[in-house]
């Protein structure tokens, strides 16, 4: 990852023909993924995260475009992951990849993120993995879901509440248990 972000500026070009070869080899395999009768793909990108919104303005949107335009349809959706710290400062070039939702991690707040979402595009996040699901307890999980759920639900029909990112390893059920039960908590209000 290191390589990469440097050669975004010692060597773009190497970095574009790299994302060109990455970009037809996913393009084949979420075609043949589609072809099994999938009914979608969460298409993750953590190094994106880490750009500038300018650097992924150039060496991600256009690529991801390039994606969702090859293989997403009304019965294979495509859904984006970002979970860096800046995807508010870039949520214009992210928005441009046409995805049919949006999934962020915990690094940022869904409240402020959620004013630059259009009313008819899927939203997702973004309950910390590691912090609650992994090393926190069922109240102070339930906590965080009812927190986030309460600033983030009201006004927007299209908020999913979800965890900002893969359920680490040895999550403890108790803390998944907790998170439904919270979901199921804030509906019954």
């Amino acid at each position: 990852m290191t390589e990469i972000m440097v050669n975004c500026y010692a060597d773009p070009d190497f970095v574009h023909a790299a994302m060109k070869k990455v970009t037809a080899f996913l393009i084949n395999y979420l075609l043949a993924y589609r072809d099994t009768g999938a009914a979608g793909v969460v298409l993750a990108e953590p190094l994106t995260g880490l750009l500038s919104p300018d650097l992924a303005e150039e060496f991600s949107e256009p690529y991801v475009k390039e994606i969702v335009d090859a293989v997403q349809t009304d019965e294979f959706l495509v859904i984006y992951h970002n979970c860096g710290n800046n995807t508010i400062q870039m949520i214009d070039s992210i928005l441009r990849t046409g995805a049919a939702a949006y999934h962020f991690g915990n690094a940022i707040s869904m409240k402020e993120m959620l004013p630059h979402i259009p009313d008819d595009v899927v939203v997702m996040g973004n309950v910390d993995p590691a912090g609650q699901f992994k090393n926190g307890t069922p109240e102070s999980i339930r906590e965080e879901t009812l927190r986030i759920m309460s600033e983030c639900c009201p006004g927007h029909s299209n908020f999913v509440i979800s965890s900002g990112c893969d359920i680490p390893p040895a999550s403890s059920w108790e803390n998944i248990d907790a998170f439904f039960r919270a979901v199921e908590e804030y509906y019954q209000k």
